[in-house]
């Protein structure tokens, strides 16, 4: 994505305004998974005007990244620079301070990309950062520091939850996250004008909202064939992404691979004790790390399930490509021509579908509350699901939505490529689900079904005597 597109990070970009606008030193750090556009983002907020810009360079020596930090300086630096190149990190940081001096900039922008890459090891980097920003940059009023890496176990351990010096220095913490719906759309629009909400879904359902994967979308190209191409194709962008998407995230990267293997075999999740069992690691705080790093990625969620304790928490798989490449193109060949296109309607098609919509509905749950209108009223959302006996079927609830107002949205999720369709069968699997969620939740609100599909509900008898609420898949672009 170049800046000449840029779209959506209103937000982000707002934050970037507040921070260069400020009265004082900040220290903003920028992490996020690969491919999501944190340097654009960076480079679009400050339109590219830096006083310091270096990026580090991926495996390599101490000696290389200071040679590559030095050759930044020279290049950029308004005043004369040493050119014998510093020995240590220490040095280097005492040039760019020198430099930094001596510009008669009101404002002065330092940006520091890839940063883990520049600590390597027993180089002496986070100690000289550290010292750069305790003793020098905060106690002036002058400096913007800007640091972002995809390296995001690095950024979580070993900057913002540093434990020495640089404990709580960062004062702006920007988790940089996918391109919602409503953001995908203006991104793909950009691209393709003719492009239809159905056909973002679907792509969103595979890529999720990452700027790099959605923009080598083709327009000469059907949803299918791009899916095919970059996913399936023996040179495709996408099929051997996953391994390199780990490796550039997180250290020992195979467990956190683990994880999420042993997370893709159930879709509603698993508990602590169950993903150990699965995966086969140790009940650990290194384990608990590996949790909190996935979590904090973006690849997982923990959830609380409805009138469960924090004990009871479900670990749950989130992340579209992920999970796309563990149903389907892990176990492709890629000899094999229409792999997607033959996949289409199969089972295991039809389940990930539904499965991944469910998850697209539950990462945009703001504009939920706001198309029932209930955006201003305080409402906890959880799953919920039944104790299956042996003289009654078990019952699961996906999204419900409970409310200070006495009522408890019940919410199913279904994709379709028309018109979905409730015939007496389901009427009747949706009633049981109904009663049987108030006679073991034992709860006195009033419930409310509420229908969320791509294309509607279909108006008829079973329709209009059950849902309270029919919305589609146009709300979840607001």
């Amino acid at each position: 994505m170049s800046i000449a597109k840029f779209v959506g990070r209103n937000k982000e970009l707002q934050l970037f305004k507040k921070i260069y606008a400020a009265g004082r030193s900040r220290f903003a750090a920028v992490f996020g998974r690969r491919r999501i556009g944190k340097t654009m983002l960076i480079r679009k907020a400050f339109n590219d005007q830096f006083t310091f810009y270096v990026t580090g360079i991926a495996n390599t020596n101490k000696a290389m990244q200071l040679a590559n930090f030095h050759a930044a300086l020279l290049k950029q630096s308004k005043t004369k620079v040493s050119t014998t190149v510093p020995e240590n990190w220490f040095e280097a940081f005492q040039l760019l301070i020198n430099s930094l001096e001596r510009s008669r900039l009101k404002r002065k922008v330092v940006f520091l990309d890839e940063l883990p890459w520049f600590d390597t090891a027993k180089s002496g980097f986070i100690q000289s950062l550290e010292h750069f920003w305790n003793s020098w940059a905060s106690f002036r009023n002058d400096i913007v520091l800007v640091v972002c890496g995809s390296t995001a176990s690095w950024m979580i351990n070993k900057l913002i939850n540093h434990k020495g010096g640089l404990h709580n220095r960062v004062t702006e913490k920007i988790h940089l996250e996918p391109f919602n719906l409503k953001e995908t759309e203006l991104f793909l629009k950009s691209i393709n004008k003719a492009i239809t909400r159905y056909q973002i879904i679907q792509l969103y359902m595979v890529f999720g909202g990452v700027p790099f994967y959605l923009e080598n979308i083709s327009k000469e190209w059907s949803i299918t064939q791009n899916i095919e191409h970059l996913c399936f194709n023996k040179n495709g962008l996408l099929r051997t992404e996953f391994h390199n998407l780990f490796k550039a995230l997180f250290s020992k990267h195979e467990r956190h691979i683990a994880i999420v293997k042993a997370m893709a075999t159930k879709a509603k999740g698993l508990t602590r004790s169950e993903l150990i069992k699965i995966s086969k690691l140790a009940n650990s705080g290194r384990t608990t790390n590996i949790l909190d790093e996935l979590e904090k990625s973006g690849f997982i969620r923990r959830y609380i399930p409805f009138q469960k304790k924090t004990r009871d928490s479900l670990y749950q798989l989130i992340d579209f490509y992920t999970l796309f490449y563990l149903r389907f193109i892990e176990k492709s060949n890629p000899e094999d021509r229409d792999n997607w296109i033959n996949a289409i309607d199969s089972p295991s098609y039809r389940a990930w579908s539904g499965y991944a919509f469910e998850q697209v509905c539950l990462q945009h749950l703001q504009q939920i509350k706001e198309a029932l209108r209930i955006g201003g009223i305080i409402s906890n959302s959880s799953s919920w699901k039944s104790t299956a006996s042996k003289n009654k079927k078990g019952a699961q609830i996906d999204l419900l939505i409970n409310r200070r107002d006495g009522v408890i949205n019940l919410c199913e999720m279904k994709y379709a490529t028309t018109n979905f369709v409730i015939n007496k069968a389901y009427a009747t699997q949706l009633q049981q689900k109904i009663n049987t969620f108030k006679e073991e939740s034992k709860t006195k609100k009033a419930i409310h079904l509420t229908m969320i599909t791509t294309n509607g509900v279909k108006q008829n008898n079973w329709a209009v005597n059950l849902l309270h609420n029919n919305l589609t898949m146009d709300i979840l672009f607001k």
